[in-house]
């Protein structure tokens, strides 16, 4: 056998070579196991403080020039101080909330409101942002509160839908005679457009899962399915195949043989 054909072990070159491939398959399994193990933990947490930390310079950035310079934690600190914004926001909105829980509260409350409709082109856009933030933000409010499939936008095609408030007695009483719902469609992945109409009730297949549910499955494009593998049980199956892969690679050392 000549030199090309046989090792210097006297075996053949391509036993060399079938041993070898799987060996490094194996090693590059095993590095993209714990890529995407790294991967799955960080990234999220990383997205979480980025948007955080941005929701709160945010506040800050507006909060600060309303503040004396005097009362300014950076004018004595040789550091700026996050968060004295947001801890100031949320301190007076709640206080704000308290007084206008009292008589006297309601009282200025109507005052400025009445200010605010007697101006012709302020006035709808101060009624219908107040709408808006009472329909979202109100404990007994129904907007978005259950999600539904609609058949949109081609028959056989389902979409994700949010079902809203009913529609007022004036377009319901254009609307055909049954009992519609009004429905917002959402794009993805930014869900803050979309598409708003008036469907049948009967239409509308009510779906078990909750708001925030549904919103994950749209951004994520249906990557991010409901009630799926949660978050720890995918780490624990990519750390078992990465400890099997392992686990396949550690050479075993045979029993010793008895002594004839």
């Amino acid at each position: 056998m000549s030199n090309t054909e046989q090792n210097q072990h006297g075996q053949p070159a391509s036993a060399d070579a079938n041993v070898a491939e799987p060996f490094h398959q194996s090693i590059a399994g095993r590095i993209r196991n714990y890529f995407l193990t790294g991967l799955i933990l960080v990234g999220p947490l990383y997205i979480t403080f980025s948007l955080t930390w941005w929701f709160i310079t945010w506040v800050d950035d507006i909060v600060r020039p309303v503040i004396p310079a005097t009362y300014r934690p950076e004018t004595y600190l040789p550091f700026h101080l996050p968060g004295l914004g947001l801890i100031i926001a949320f301190t007076t909105l709640t206080l704000l909330g308290f007084l206008t829980a009292n008589l006297v509260g309601r009282k200025l409350i109507e005052f400025g409101e009445r200010i605010l409709n007697s101006m012709p082109i302020v006035r709808p856009l101060y009624r219908n942002l107040k709408q808006i933030f009472e329909t979202l933000f109100s404990k007994s409010g129904s907007s978005f509160r259950r999600v539904g499939l609609v058949e949109f936008p081609a028959p056989g095609m389902w979409s994700v839908v949010f079902l809203s408030q009913p529609p007022s007695p004036d377009v319901a009483s254009r609307l055909p005679a049954t009992e519609h719902v009004s429905v917002f469609l959402p794009c993805t992945p930014n869900p803050t457009t979309g598409f708003f109409f008036y469907v049948p009730r009967r239409n509308v297949i009510d779906l078990d899962i909750t708001v925030e549910a549904a919103m994950t499955l749209v951004i994520s494009a249906g990557i991010a399915q409901p009630n799926g593998a949660s978050q720890q049980q995918k780490l624990a199956a990519l750390a078992d195949a990465a400890r099997m892969a392992q686990a396949a690679q550690t050479p075993r050392v045979p029993p010793p043989s008895s002594a004839p």
